[in-house]
């Protein structure tokens, strides 16, 4: 599928087949109020990797998965050269929106085949090969933790214990993925060099009316996964002095988390989500109660100040409702800086494409936030209206879309030769 004719191809005519994709992959698990649902290996996802895997074969990409379902679409140029990696994510919330994640992959994509097209127009043979990721569980909303299938390729988490993982309902990864025809083998390709754009998912971009964010670092996380113990009794009749209430504990651990990020104001974040409730009857007081907590900040001291805090209130919290809190650590980093090499880069390639840009920091974690520690890693950013995320109305605009898609051509191509080797 080349066209010998790319460098006849209008700004008009690229951005055309940005958008018609883009508008495609939005229809898989596509929700009433104009998001998406497609969870890690649900039937939407399948049905989307599914797509992704034709668009890249169609083109000239061999496409294969990862022991633990990391999709790659890889197009050599030289055998045994290594690739320069770009990608994202599929995968969405429940009831997310159709830009997190999606938009970076179909980026990647849109990014490699104009590559692809421009090098055999010209006759000139790249330095690395290219590959387009699409990383398993990025989202972590149905197994835990996050951005799984990034950690496992970086070795920050063993292949066995995520394929051993099960979701609420106790399908494991490794069946979840073996029914989707996703569990292949090996630990997917040699990377050179890796490159992901995103949306925000903030406002500072929307707000500031600027199209490019050059993420320099990522905020300290610590998250856990808490455990309330209590012991289940009748709503109506127990005495509530013998009442072990996991709920009301769980409760008191919501209302710390916000005490603590309203103590330590605008570079605190905190929140508390996912929580499960056995039994669930709504004439049973609850015996155990699990919830995910996670504290985030640019100040790694913040986070240590704050993690303190919420020991403190556990110990508290078990005392005032009777109940017992097991921690488990689920997911943490500190302020991690991205390669700065990368950073230049990319403000020389918007510049040269006339796109407004500044340094900005990402509060969420990406696949990113795992790849750049083993090779030199970029990841941007393009405006999201009013900051919204997570939600079905998440929206980027298509100029803001497509301006990416260009940018991210230009930083790809400055890989491929090996800028960052």
């Amino acid at each position: 599928m080349t066209d010998p004719a790319y460098s006849q191809l209008t700004a008009e005519q690229l951005d055309t087949e940005v958008l018609a994709d883009f508008r495609e992959l939005s229809r898989f698990g596509e929700t009433p109020r104009g998001g998406v649902d497609r969870e890690a290996m649900t039937a939407p996802d399948v049905e989307q990797r599914g797509w992704l895997t034709a668009w890249l074969t169609e083109r000239g990409f061999r496409v294969e998965c990862d022991r633990v379902g990391n999709q790659f679409g890889l197009y050599t140029w030289t055998p045994g050269a290594p690739y320069v990696l770009l990608g994202s994510h599929l995968d969405s919330q429940p009831l997310g929106g159709k830009f997190d994640g999606a938009y970076g992959v179909l980026a990647a994509a849109q990014a490699a085949w104009r590559l692809v097209r421009r090098f055999e127009e010209s006759g000139h043979t790249p330095r690395h090969n290219i590959a387009v990721v699409n990383w398993f569980n990025e989202e972590g909303s149905r197994f835990q933790p996050s951005m799984m299938g990034s950690s496992v390729y970086t070795g920050k988490m063993d292949a066995d214990a995520a394929l051993k993982t099960v979701d609420l309902t106790g399908v494991s990864v490794a069946e979840a993925l073996e029914a989707g025809g996703a569990l292949g083998t090996g630990d997917g390709p040699e990377a050179a060099a890796y490159a992901e754009i995103h949306i925000e998912q903030g406002r500072h971009l929307d707000e500031e009316g600027v199209t490019i964010g050059l993420v320099e670092a990522t905020w300290a996380a610590q998250k856990y996964h808490l455990i309330v113990t209590g012991d289940q009794s009748h709503t109506g009749s127990t005495v509530i002095s013998d009442r072990h209430d996991a709920l009301l504990g769980a409760s008191h651990l919501v209302v710390a988390a916000r005490e603590i990020a309203d103590r330590f104001g605008p570079d605190m974040h905190t929140s508390v989500g996912q929580m499960v409730i056995e039994p669930n009857s709504p004439v049973v007081v609850a015996r155990e109660v699990r919830l995910h907590l996670d504290m985030r900040s640019p100040d790694e001291s913040l986070v240590a100040q704050a993690d303190a805090l919420l020991h403190e209130r556990i110990a508290e919290i078990e005392e005032l409702a009777s109940v017992r809190i097991e921690k488990d650590t689920a997911h943490s980093w500190g302020l991690l800086p991205y390669d700065p090499r990368g950073v230049e880069l990319s403000r020389e390639v918007a510049e040269e494409l006339g796109l407004s840009h500044r340094d900005i920091m990402t509060i969420a974690g990406h696949d990113s936030t795992n790849v750049k520690d083993v090779v030199p890693s970029v990841m941007l950013f393009v405006p999201s209206v009013d900051g919204v995320s997570h939600n079905e109305g998440e929206y980027t605009t298509d100029a803001d879309l497509c301006a990416g898609v260009d940018l991210f051509t230009g930083v790809a191509a400055r890989l491929v030769g090996g800028a960052l080797d």
